[in-house]
């Protein structure tokens, strides 16, 4: 069996090594996404393994990857919202993703974020480091998790272990989401979409992108808002109309964000890149004492890691060997 992985890190390295003498595979490991640029390295491999949020690129790449003789392509992440799926299906590529790897990791980095805003510590930052300030304020005294009211939006296994944090820490939780999910009643309060955003002290998104989603958070929701509720994504960027967080936040409709991804973040993110490469609105983000931001890094932990490397290359193998996984996205 030979696979290719593309976009491997060095996080991920240990974990493959482990994974392919386990098994006697031969894993090719690239550094590169998979586009038209890169296809051609799949050229003699029986599967592929990808993990990026930037496209695929043209129709050509899936029609290769089928002359390769290729069946699939197995995601090592949630979202397959870089893959035209009506290009896959046209060359008979099953596409699989990674559904559930550690949705606690992805909790506890909102949960984070939340807390680090909470307690005004990006705040007291700047004030000790540019204004020599280490006064106790008034205004810089914080409220404590147990009186606020947590809203998400986007009840899934990440929504959920979210969900449940926030309950263990006192918070009264609410939550939107299409489906109702009976595991998850303990937990939260089902309410509509309107109420969760006019009544969340703490928002927390955690839905995937759709056509129906894309830009559900933008200059409406946020008059519709308290000014001293906090935006928290960890899902995708693109959720969020950037803009008008940026208006917002220097209008004082919100008192702060906490953000895993930006609309953009796949010309920067994950790399290495220079000081003309960072777009603006990330600039003038950053630079926001009562924003925090990390580079889609809330997967990032050691169990994640691994688990997305072993399904994403166990479901390779099944699809190769003309068997059925359950991780595979109807097309």
């Amino acid at each position: 069996m030979k696979l290719i992985m593309y976009s491997v890190g060095d996080k991920e390295v240990p974990f493959i090594k482990a994974f392919a003498d386990k098994k006697g595979y031969n894993i090719k490991m690239v550094d590169q996404p998979l586009n038209d640029d890169t296809v051609d390295l799949a050229n003699g491999y029986d599967g592929i393994s990808i993990q990026q949020t930037s496209s695929l690129g043209s129709e050509k790449v899936y029609e290769k990857l089928a002359n390769f003789g290729i069946k699939q392509i197995s995601v090592r992440m949630v979202g397959v919202d870089m893959i035209n799926l009506d290009a896959a299906k046209a060359n008979n590529l099953k596409i699989t993703n990674v559904p559930v790897y550690s949705p606690r990791a992805i909790a506890e980095m909102g949960v984070a974020h939340a807390m680090y805003l909470l307690r005004r510590i990006g705040i007291f930052k700047q004030r000790m480091l540019e204004d020599h300030d280490f006064a106790w304020s008034k205004d810089m005294i914080s409220n404590e998790i147990y009186n606020l009211t947590v809203g998400i939006v986007g009840l899934g296994n990440i929504g959920g272990a979210t969900a449940q944090i926030y309950k263990a820490l006192g918070a009264k939780v609410i939550a939107y989401d299409p489906s109702y999910n009976v595991e998850y009643e303990p937990f939260v309060e089902y309410t509509d979409f309107d109420t969760v955003i006019k009544n969340a002290d703490i928002l927390s998104l955690h839905t995937p992108l759709l056509p129906s989603t894309e830009n559900m958070i933008a200059a409406p929701q946020f008059k519709e808002m308290k000014d001293t509720a906090y935006l928290i994504n960890m899902a995708r960027g693109k959720l969020v109309n950037t803009a008008d967080l940026i208006a917002a936040l220097k209008n004082h409709q919100i008192a702060g964000a906490g953000l895993d991804t930006l609309a953009d973040e796949t010309t920067y993110f994950s790399k290495k890149v220079s000081a003309e490469d960072v777009p603006e609105d990330f600039k003038e983000l950053v630079h926001m004492p009562n924003v925090v931001i990390t580079p889609h890094t809330a997967f990032l932990t050691k169990t994640s890691v691994r688990n997305m490397v072993e399904i994403s290359l166990n479901d390779a193998v099944k699809i190769i060997n003309g068997g059925y996984s359950k991780n595979e996205i109807r097309l």
